[in-house]
């Protein structure tokens, strides 16, 4: 005797409500972002160090493609980046322009004389760097300091340059002067 057999479930999907499904494929496409809005914080931070893209991957343990996909999607992180780094450019132009030009800074010097810890204010002196002020120029009156300087050659009234050529044909053989007729007639008339 044969009993019954239970009926699988089928395996066959079930249809969905299109609507829902596109929904969710608009909201979340693939896993889930590990982004959290802190981030934004912190990478201003780590651009405040100098940090470049693939260091701030690094640190969040994500590839560098994450980094420009958190740019697009989150604006408040693409904010952070450019405010971070905009700052970190201006203190090293800072530093830069101080370094062409000289600067000071207040400074303790601290010596033992028989025994004793001495500590000296002092101020100490940077004359300027000539390399630093070369650079300097060269990026900023780039007309005036750049390497290689542009010259252009006009004629009359700023014209184009006006040239002549003379042949002097008394020492030419008649053949050769021939030669010469029959290759500018061929020349003429192709």
């Amino acid at each position: 005797m044969t009993t019954p057999k239970a009926e699988k479930p089928s395996k066959a999907r079930q249809p969905r409500d299109k609507d829902s499904t596109e929904d969710r494929r608009h909201q979340n496409p693939g896993r889930p972002s590990v982004y959290k809005p802190e981030f934004a914080d912190q990478a201003r931070k780590l651009c405040l160090l100098g940090a470049t893209d693939m260091e701030i991957a690094d640190f969040f343990g994500v590839d560098t493609r994450t980094i420009n996909r958190w740019k697009l999607q989150h604006d408040k992180f693409c904010q952070s980046l450019k405010s971070g780094k905009e700052q970190a450019d201006d203190r090293v132009e800072r530093s830069l322009f101080e370094r062409a030009t000289g600067y000071q800074h207040n400074e303790v010097d601290i010596r033992v004389v028989n025994g004793e810890i001495i500590q000296t204010p002092t101020i100490k002196h940077y004359p300027p760097d000539t390399v630093a002020a070369i650079f300097w120029l060269k990026n900023r009156r780039k007309d005036e300091w750049r390497d290689t300087r542009q010259q252009e050659l006009t004629g009359a009234g700023g014209g184009p340059i006006q040239t002549e050529a003379t042949l002097n044909v008394s020492n030419l053989s008649s053949e050769t002067l021939a030669e010469i007729l029959k290759a500018k007639d061929a020349a003429d008339a192709s």
